[in-house]
């Protein structure tokens, strides 16, 4: 899907934070005026700097698939879209949810083909990795995935340099997380993520998990109450090249 780019206001807070870590990397001992010293590692994308509430919602699909029908349908009723991150193995053992996912108007993210450890293995076997599961979305959606979410949440600079420079794709990491797959209760995720989200926050939920539905029927009117919007992950994040504050949130330019 060629989705629009949302236009965001910049935060003056996050280049605040991208101005100091610029001069301490020149002043302190080891930092920029020396010329030898390494470049600063890269880091994926755990959100946008924007003083409007938007947030957006995703779900890791690695495994089963007892709650899809279920979080799909407490989406409808919300009026939210949330983008999906799937194995290019879950794709296969249930196409006709990814369709669906498709068909309701949410997005499919590359989630890896069987969910290993992304950041030890080769760059020729996380590129055939990525591709086997990119073609297998393709296949199921007609459209290729443009943002990546590793397993684990694992990352080295080969890696992302691999996946950003030559596959062409956004990184994508949360800065809002549930930990559903830790069995939570349903409150304490709720009073977890409410506490944690900011404007331009990705939220982190899984599917398959037993009480993460149960959470989404108190927080998702809860969020939207409080004035937030829920994107997709495309739409919340910025296509042109902007730098990343210490926090791994874009910081957009003006």
């Amino acid at each position: 899907m060629n989705l629009p780019v949302i236009h965001l206001k910049r935060n003056w807070l996050c280049l605040l934070g991208a101005g100091v870590a610029a001069l301490l990397a020149v002043f302190l001992p080891g930092g920029a005026r020396d010329t030898a010293a390494p470049l600063q590692k890269r880091l994926p994308i755990y959100g946008v700097c924007t003083e409007e509430k938007l947030a957006a919602l995703t779900f890791d699909c690695a495994w089963e698939n007892s709650d899809t029908e279920i979080l799909l349908e407490l989406l409808e009723q919300n009026q939210v879209k949330a983008t999906f991150f799937t194995t290019g193995d879950w794709c296969q053992r249930y196409p006709e949810d990814v369709r669906a996912i498709v068909q309701a108007g949410h997005s499919i993210g590359n989630h890896s083909f069987q969910h290993p450890h992304v950041a030890s293995i080769s760059p020729e076997a996380l590129e055939e990795d990525t591709l086997r599961c990119d073609e297998i979305i393709r296949e199921l959606t007609g459209e290729t995935p443009r943002i990546y979410r590793a397993p684990y949440g694992e990352y080295s600079d080969e890696m992302l340099a691999l996946l950003e420079d030559t596959l062409g794709k956004r990184v994508i990491q949360w800065d809002c997380d549930s930990r559903d797959w830790q069995g939570r209760e349903a409150a304490e995720m709720v009073e977890s993520i409410a506490a944690g989200i900011r404007p331009g926050s990705i939220l982190l939920f899984h599917n398959d998990t037993a009480n993460t539905p149960a959470a989404l029927k108190q927080l998702l009117p809860r969020l939207r109450g409080e004035g937030y919007r829920f994107v997709l992950v495309e739409e919340l994040i910025s296509w042109e090249s902007c730098p990343l504050d210490h926090e791994g949130r874009q910081v957009l330019p003006s």
